[in-house]
């Protein structure tokens, strides 16, 4: 099996159903949250966007230290601004697995805060946590958007908005 080319395929198809999720935003609700602990939807939309280049950083990097390098999310106000970030970062993700060889997939990757350790794993686990996060937070926006009463698609089949049986 070429790992490689099934991790492309994979990055690929999950961008077809983030985008069908990015396109339900409501520019007027980027500051909406459903609840005070919650990011606001920009920020979680704007999170989502940016997953895929983890894959870069996953392959480009060893680290990312919170101490040196604080996460602020990329203000946006429109949704164009959105899609043409998630667009930048995927590219950003293909090209960097098209930089890779496998043997690479084996070296260690930390994720820091000063001298915690939060995380440890390797790149090819690295990249792995990048696709699981972005399952994760676009189910997350799929809640924001049904407590809109916005209709949900189908992320691996039909949603109940979509079911016609």
């Amino acid at each position: 099996m070429d790992l490689i080319k099934a991790l492309k395929k994979e990055l690929t198809e999950e961008a077809t159903t983030t985008r069908k999720f990015l396109k339900l935003i409501p520019e007027d609700k980027y500051d909406w949250a459903p609840h005070e602990k919650s990011m606001k939807m920009g920020n979680l939309a704007t999170h989502l966007a940016e997953l895929p280049s983890w894959i870069a950083m996953a392959v480009n990097t060893d680290e990312l230290n919170f101490a040196v390098n604080m996460y602020e999310p990329t203000p946006l106000n429109h949704n164009e601004e959105l899609y043409a970030m998630f667009e930048r970062s995927l590219q950003e993700g293909l090209d960097a697995l098209d930089k890779i060889n496998e043997a690479d997939f084996e070296k260690k990757w930390l994720l820091l805060n000063g001298d915690q350790v939060l995380w440890e794993g390797n790149k090819y686990e690295m990249i792995r946590v990048s696709f699981s996060q972005t399952s994760h937070h676009r189910a997350q926006l799929g809640v924001y958007l049904r407590l809109l009463n916005i209709p949900i698609p189908g992320s691996y089949g039909p949603s109940a908005d979509e079911h016609t049986f």
